[in-house]
């Protein structure tokens, strides 16, 4: 969260992380953890050139997006080792057992009742691990840049400010935002909040992993990876057609922001060697001071680390 736009700037500045990315050269993305926005940015952006505040949000955005995609990878690494150590007919690792079984659950597999009972006797454990490897796949990041920027305006709307919500992902049973025009032949349909921006993040990755609403952006997804092509925005843009009601008009907006905003480019960004930070601003020194202070507290309590674990940066 930063305390002001120049602030933002500056750091970017600082990070050579920002300025125009040329084609054909390697975007290397500083480790900085977006932690919230600031309630001004919806105001703020408005006074600022188009251009600054687009690239203040893909900016902010692109690391979040890229750490998602690092745990996917993890986890679908763990999933291949296992998919070799069973057609070898070697052991499985409890800690890779247990992995499989939560995805699995978690991607709609199975359900918790009957994941509890996956293992390599199972009949069904190599259908199992095929639909995971299916299913468990990253997403390219220009795709996702653009759809947040659609889906929140660049990170002005009153459901991102309020709610650290990028996508537009609907919920139902009394929870998240209410639209200020909720159709109510629709149900008591909401905007799915949250309390970190990487939780939005992490959300929308598993909507697009799980939904049968995007079963074709998984089966382009696939082909691409079988046939030993790069994962790209434009290519699998085409497989989110049910992800708005404006159906193909949807996909070609989103396709004109990906081509226009030359957000392709992210597709092969990669994390720079270095540790993980995380960005919160602050008013003024003092303010700092005072923030510094409580971070040490809450470093000392182990309130710090419990942060972490709920943003579920591992």
């Amino acid at each position: 969260m930063f305390a002001s736009i120049d602030e933002a700037i500056e750091l970017l500045e600082q990070e050579e992380f920002w300025g125009e990315e040329r084609r054909g050269e390697q975007l290397d993305v500083p480790r900085i953890i977006l932690t919230g926005i600031n309630p001004r940015w919806r105001s703020a952006a408005q006074a600022l050139p188009v251009s600054h505040k687009k690239e203040i949000f893909y900016r902010a955005m692109l690391p979040l997006i890229l750490h998602a995609n690092s745990m996917v990878l993890d986890r679908r690494s763990r999933l291949l080792e296992v998919e070799q150590a069973f057609r070898s007919g070697d052991g499985i690792a409890a800690g890779d057992l247990e992995l499989l079984r939560s995805a699995a659950v978690l991607l709609r597999v199975t359900d918790a009742e009957s994941a509890a009972e996956v293992g390599p006797e199972h009949a069904d454990f190599a259908k199992i691990l095929d639909e995971l490897l299916y299913k468990l796949d990253i997403i390219p990041a220009g795709l996702a840049l653009g759809q947040a920027a659609y889906e929140s305006g660049y990170g002005t709307s009153r459901f991102a400010v309020e709610g650290n919500a990028f996508f537009g992902q609907w919920t139902y049973g009394g929870k998240g935002l209410v639209p200020e025009q909720q159709r109510k032949s629709l149900g008591d349909h909401r905007i799915a909040a949250f309390d970190w921006p990487f939780d939005s993040v992490r959300g929308y990755f598993i909507n697009l992993m799980s939904h049968p609403a995007y079963e074709e952006f998984r089966r382009l997804r696939a082909e691409a990876r079988a046939g030993g092509r790069p994962l790209r925005s434009m290519e699998l843009a085409d497989g989110l057609v049910r992800y708005s009601e404006r159906g193909q008009e949807y996909v070609d907006t989103l396709k004109g922001i990906i081509r226009v905003n030359r957000l392709d480019i992210a597709d092969d960004a990669i994390f720079r060697d270095e540790p993980m930070r995380f960005s919160i601003g602050a008013e003024d020194e003092a303010a700092a001071d005072e923030l510094r202070r409580n971070i040490e507290k809450m470093r000392a309590s182990g309130e710090l680390a419990e942060i972490i674990a709920r943003m579920r940066l591992e």
